[in-house]
């Protein structure tokens, strides 16, 4: 185990981390953990602050979370609205903050040339915030806007139910994101200042004797403490403590209850919950994690195993949650089908009988050494992640945690303890269980309503002699405890590559396939990463197809579960999903036992055979999640949309729900063998895998499905090679589609407002991307600070298989989408003003912005790969990308940049090709006739998304059968 210095004792780390750390405690008690990495790009920093909803006085809920809002705002020395955000967004980086129960983390990143200023305005927060009085509506606005985006999201809801049954004194039970209610119309019925009463607790709970700083830079430790001491030292202590709220949240009236709960979306979803010992007392025992791996476990014989055999469900997840250093819960979360729904009690009954098993079979010495080297191999070899991402993980921990283990946290259990485990498993009882069963088919069989979500719910109160009687009723199954994991790695050697190359190779090709190649030549780290993507024409051929070829991945990743589970548990994760060409299959993790892996996969792809029983619950699962698009959130439909308008080869979801209904198993035993008779597969091999390895491994998916006597799969003829090709819309012209909400309980409504630019050339993608830039931030100052539109408001980059554009996207409870897209519109006049007035300094020091941000190395291998494999699958294989982007920049002059905007993107753009996707919610809904009768030319209405596509002439494809000619 590797250790770095702290004023008392070292600090554990990664045998493969060369990072520096060191602890440091200011004059005024802040405790600052130091990280030194001369490698990083960008620099960051993270405050956490013990304090959080748990802490919000009575009658004011929210207020820590709106506290959170405004002191991130502004302060004395730099009083500028959104300042930080404003200076991060244009070096290259980026700023964010979140209130939980008993914690506030701040955070920010930015390119590391620019770290010292930001710093200093990171600082100030805690030291004279300002809180200005012309904010505080604004704010409350935005905390209510982001409490209405998450209105109808299930999990909150669920999760604010089980807060709602429990004990009323105990902070547990409170409602914590805060809303207008709360936070403005109340507090003003009762005679209170809100601003007043923020100040008030800032002043009662802010010290920085009970605030925690992680800064991550690139300069050694001496200056960076230097840098810390000077700017952090002038936060007031004022020697608060620590809130501590003792006691249980749930007393004998909260246990032993079933509480059924009607969702907003279709399904059925069963939550066992039951108050235990924190984990955290005991981390380096990790008895929840032991108990988790046990109960959790997906292969033969599993409790789930068992679930999935009788058809009752598909998914389950047990682990502890919720949790503080004075009480926590152990959940078992299991997704029913529709024939698990009618056995709910059956499903309880073995359960039960489930840890009772585990309890009798005893705590095992050699299941927890197995949990402990799963551990050590994923801590000592885990890839780097982005310094704000680390930042915030520690600096969430250093209250929780020695010294010592600030890194490590809960990550390493090392002692074995049997009575730790003995102890929660003797928590999960019948005496001492939560029952939260969520189905639609509730609905109208409820008696109450909790206040803050308006989930409609009813509670019953059972005994531990039902749950008996349902263990005793329950069917008998083999339950048995998991088997020795053969997937668990134990060589961690890095492979000798002799051949450093900075990009992928072209290491293979035959009519059947074709191999990149990049071996790890930066992160050193014993792990692959594998991505394959089966080309097959039939996939996405038809609304049918596509459903069918769905269906078939889902049934291949059920069927490899059993088998595959212990490597993903081991740290060897596969998927299947499909792709844009067919369906695709990737693998990452430890490389030493991933050719194993590999091979169950290709030969399971290769005997693929329809269970009637399993393709009646995929169909299901299927028949669930298309019927649900209808509950997206309105930004996420009208993402929807525009892809739809845009992108050929894609289909309605209401016609895939539509193909559904009538397909049955036989379908997809018909169907299977005429997908993959004709199939190319396009291969990525990266990280710790020599060149014949990977050959090697192409060659044996080569064997088992082209090169048999009767091969499952031949090469695709020249002519059906597929492209992703993309709708141009007509120059001059704005398009426009209206639609209504698909979920009428859905208050919100949102807005894409689309423009479109060119296809990928280096000169042109530059300048969109510096535009984005320097309009970003004003982008959401404009829209979301001072004209409160929404809370999800971005301005993005978009790019549609080549062809690069602008998107605005808002979703608003405030205002419906017409009148947003004529705020868009004024703001791009602004934008115009913003662009010509742009002094040469400010023009450059945007450039310099996108350069650092474009020259900002991967992280880790997935990172890189994922840029590697996203040339691959556009066909564009423009590797040097970035490098030949930085080039052209360097050259870029403002009078350029200004022309590309006056070109393409201004009001009245000679060159301007826009689209409009307006998503009403119920609240405006009133507005979409008028608006629509206002689409007058140059404005289109698209009435009919399918046949408006059909009609229009499509970019050319960059990928092109000749990329793939032989």
């Amino acid at each position: 185990m590797a250790t770095a210095t702290a004023a008392d004792g070292e600090i554990l780390k990664a045998r493969t981390d060369e990072r520096e750390y060191r602890k440091i405690v200011l004059k005024n008690s802040l405790q600052v953990l130091l990280i030194s990495d001369p490698e990083t790009d960008k620099c960051a920093a993270s405050m956490n602050v013990s304090v959080g909803s748990f802490s919000d006085p009575e009658g004011l809920e929210g207020l820590a979370h709106f506290l959170e809002h405004m002191l991130f705002y502004a302060s004395e020395k730099f009083p500028e609205e959104n300042g930080l955000f404003k200076f991060v967004t244009e070096h290259g980086g980026s700023s964010n903050a979140y209130t939980a129960i008993e914690n506030t983390n701040y955070h920010f990143n930015v390119h590391t040339d620019s770290f010292d200023e930001a710093l200093d305005r990171f600082a100030q927060f805690f030291i004279t915030p300002l809180m200005s009085a012309d904010a505080t509506m604004r704010e409350i606005m935005a905390v209510d806007s982001e409490h209405q985006k998450n209105l109808l999201s299930d999990s909150r809801r669920m999760r604010q139910l089980q807060k709602h049954l429990s004990r009323e004194d105990h902070p547990y039970h409170k409602f914590g994101s805060g809303n207008m209610d709360t936070l403005h119309v109340q507090p003003e019925t009762k005679g209170l200042d809100i601003r007043r009463e923020l100040i008030k607790f800032y002043d009662e709970h802010y010290s920085a004797n009970i605030m925690n700083l992680v800064v991550y830079g690139k300069e050694n430790l001496d200056k960076t403490q230097g840098l810390v001491e000077e700017l952090f030292q002038d936060i007031r202590n004022t020697d608060k403590s620590i809130p501590r709220f003792p006691g249980q949240p749930c007393t004998l009236d909260h246990l032993q209850v079933l509480v059924k709960a009607v969702p907003t979306r279709q399904g059925h979803e069963l939550t066992v919950s039951w108050p235990v010992t924190p984990s955290i007392h005991h981390y380096e025992e990790a008895p929840c994690k032991y108990i988790s791996r046990l109960i959790g476990h997906e292969g033969e014989g599993s409790l789930f195993h068992a679930f999935k055999i009788l058809g009752w469900a598909t998914r389950l997840h047990a682990g502890e949650t919720g949790w503080t250093m004075e009480y926590s819960f152990f959940n078992v979360t299991i997704a029913l089908t529709d024939a698990g729904h009618e056995h709910m009690q059956d499903i309880l009954g073995l359960l039960f009988r489930h840890i009772n098993l585990v309890q009798q079979s005893g705590i095992s010495q050699w299941i927890f050494d197995e949990l402990s080297a799963i551990c050590e191999a994923e801590f000592h070899y885990q890839a780097k992640t982005q310094p704000m991402s680390y930042a915030i993980n520690i600096s969430s921990k250093m209250t929780m945690y020695p010294t010592k283990h600030w890194l490590v946290g809960s990550s390493l259990p090392w002692k074995f303890n049997p009575a730790s485990v003995e102890k929660v498993l003797n928590e999960l009882s019948p005496k001492n269980v939560r029952i939260f069963w969520a189905s639609y088919k509730f609905e109208g069989q409820t008696d109450k309503v909790e206040p803050w979500y308006n989930t409609a719910y009813s509670l019953e109160k059972i005994t531990k002699f039902t749950i008996q009687e349902w263990v005793q009723s329950a069917p008998e199954v083999k339950l048995q405890l998991p088997t020795p994991n053969v997937y668990i790695p134990t060589d961690f050697s890095l492979k000798d590559v002799k051949d450093k190359d900075i990009f992928p190779v072209l290491l293979r090709k035959t009519t059947f396939s074709r191999l990149w190649y990049k071996p790890d030549t930066k992160f050193l780290r014993p792990k692959a990463y594998i991505k394959m993507d089966f080309n097959c024409p039939l996939a996405l051929s038809s609304p049918d197809a596509v459903v069918l070829s769905n269906i078939f991945v889902r049934l291949l990743e059920d069927y490899l579960n059993e088998y595959a589970y212990y490597a993903h548990i081991a740290g060897l994760r596969y998927g299947l999903s499909l792709s844009d060409n067919g369906f695709e299959l990737y693998l990452v993790g430890f490389n030493h036992k991933l050719r194993i892996l590999l091979e169950a996969i290709i030969q399971k792809m290769a005997k693929f055979e329809v269970k009637p029983d399993r393709f009646s619950v995929i169909k299901e699962t299927v028949t669930k999640l298309y019927k649900n698009k209808k509950f997206r959130k309105p930004y996420e439909q009208a993402m929807s949309y525009c892809s739809m308008v845009l992108q050929d080869h894609s289909w309605p979801w209401t016609e895939k729900l539509d193909a559904l209904s009538c397909l049955e198993a036989q379908d997809l035993a018909n169907f299977v063998p005429m997908l993959l008779s004709r199939t190319f597969v396009e291969c990525y091999i990266a990280g710790n895998v020599e060149k014949s390895e990977a050959e090697s491994m192409v060659q044996h998916i080569e064997d088992v499905l082209f090169n048999d006597p009767k091969p499952i799969c031949r090469p695709l003829l020249p002519s059906q090679f597929l492209t992703s090709r993309v709708v141009e819309l007509g120059t001059g012209v704005k398009y426009l589609y209206h639609q209504e909400g698909s979920n009428p309980n859905d208050e919100n409504s949102a807005l894409v407002h689309y423009i479109q630019v060119h296809q990928d050339e280096f000169s042109m993608n530059i300048k969109l991307q510096l535009f984005k830039l320097v309009a970003k931030q004003a982008t959401f100052h404009q829209l979301r600070t001072v004209e409160q539109l929404g809370y999800v408001t971005s301005l993005s980059q978009r790019n549609y298989s080549g062809v690069y554009g602008l998107q605005f996207l808002i979703q608003s409870s405030v205002k419906g989408p017409g009148h947003i897209d004529s705020r868009v519109e004024s703001l791009v006049k602004d934008l115009e003003s913003k662009l010509f007035k742009m002094s040469d300094e400010e023009f450059k020091s945007n450039v310099t912005a996108l350069i650092d941000m474009k020259l900002e190395k991967p992280k880790n291998l997935n990172e890189e790969s994922w840029f590697y494999w996203g040339e691959i699958q556009r066909g564009t294989l423009k590797f040097n990308r970035k490098d030949a982007e930085v080039a052209a920049l360097r050259e870029l002059k403002k009078a350029e940049l200004i022309d590309y905007f006056n070109e393409y993107i201004k009001v009245d753009a000679p060159k301007k090709k826009s689209l409009s996707i307006c998503v009403y919610g119920n609240q405006h809904l009133k507005e979409m006739a008028s608006d629509k009768e206002k689409t007058r030319l140059p404005l289109v209405e698209i009435e009919d998304i399918v046949g408006f596509r059909k009609s229009q002439p499509l970019y050319g494809s960059l990928k092109g059968c000749s990329q793939l000619k032989l």
